[in-house]
């Protein structure tokens, strides 16, 4: 089945536009009369009916809606830094989408190869990753985020766990499934390919974080998000 995606509801009806307008219209040929389904990346799934299709805009008669569809009662907030090959960190967030990560700051650490991203293109890999998967709830996507800033404007409750998962020597380390407690809101710090820093691992801890290790091997950075976001979604 088919499912699009608008933000622009406005009951009892709601508008595809743009490029969900013209897939709908023009490569599936849908008509007057149709029924559809769509998601308005806030939690909501509909089914409704095509009401009217113009040059831009397909018109739908919303004929219900289920909120909260596929939530789960905590949250993943996932900061990692995008890899330099960015082709990694897009199929990272294609993955994060489909177990379910709520939110993802990509971070911009010390060690950092990619400097930059295209917000743009990340948002529309997110969406189309939210409509394959069947979910309906949007990831909140965060600019790209230096690590220290994003260290002092966090404003998390003290129930939020906190880890920083890193690969240099420490002690204090344990396995992140062993750490993490479920149903749990959590906040994860995945590295770039160079890892944190020292002193950014040591800011972490100033600020909270417990330091976790994802298991015997060395993971890529992307692998290593992923295998967070799994544990979180099974536990």
């Amino acid at each position: 089945m088919n499912v699009f995606f608008t933000r622009h509801i406005d009951p009892p009806y709601a508008f595809l536009e743009g490029e969900e307008a013209h897939h709908a219209a023009r490569v599936l040929r849908k008509q007057v009369g149709e029924e559809l389904a769509w998601v308005d990346g806030r939690g909501t799934f509909y089914t409704g009916r095509i009401e009217a299709i113009s040059k831009k805009t397909v018109r739908l008669q919303i004929l219900n809606s289920r909120s909260d569809f596929l939530e789960r009662s905590f949250q993943l907030h996932l900061a990692i830094a995008p890899t330099k090959n960015i082709a990694r960190f897009e199929w990272l967030l294609e993955k994060a989408v489909e177990v379910g990560v709520e939110r993802i700051t990509p971070l911009l650490c010390r060690h950092s190869e990619r400097k930059q991203i295209r917000y743009d293109r990340l948002e529309r890999i997110l969406i189309a990753a939210m409509k394959q998967s069947g979910r309906a709830r949007l990831p909140v996507l965060d600019e790209l985020t230096p690590f220290g800033k994003f260290l002092s404007a966090l404003q998390a409750p003290e129930s939020v766990q906190k880890f920083i998962a890193h690969c240099a020597a420490d002690p204090q380390k344990r396995h992140f499934a062993r750490c993490y407690q479920a149903g749990k809101d959590a906040i994860a710090l995945i590295g770039p390919e160079g890892d944190f820093s020292a002193e950014e691992i040591a800011e972490a801890k100033e600020a909270g974080f417990t330091p976790v290790h994802l298991g015997p091997s060395r993971l890529r950075t992307e692998t290593a998000g992923l295998v967070v976001a799994v544990v979180v979604a099974n536990f």
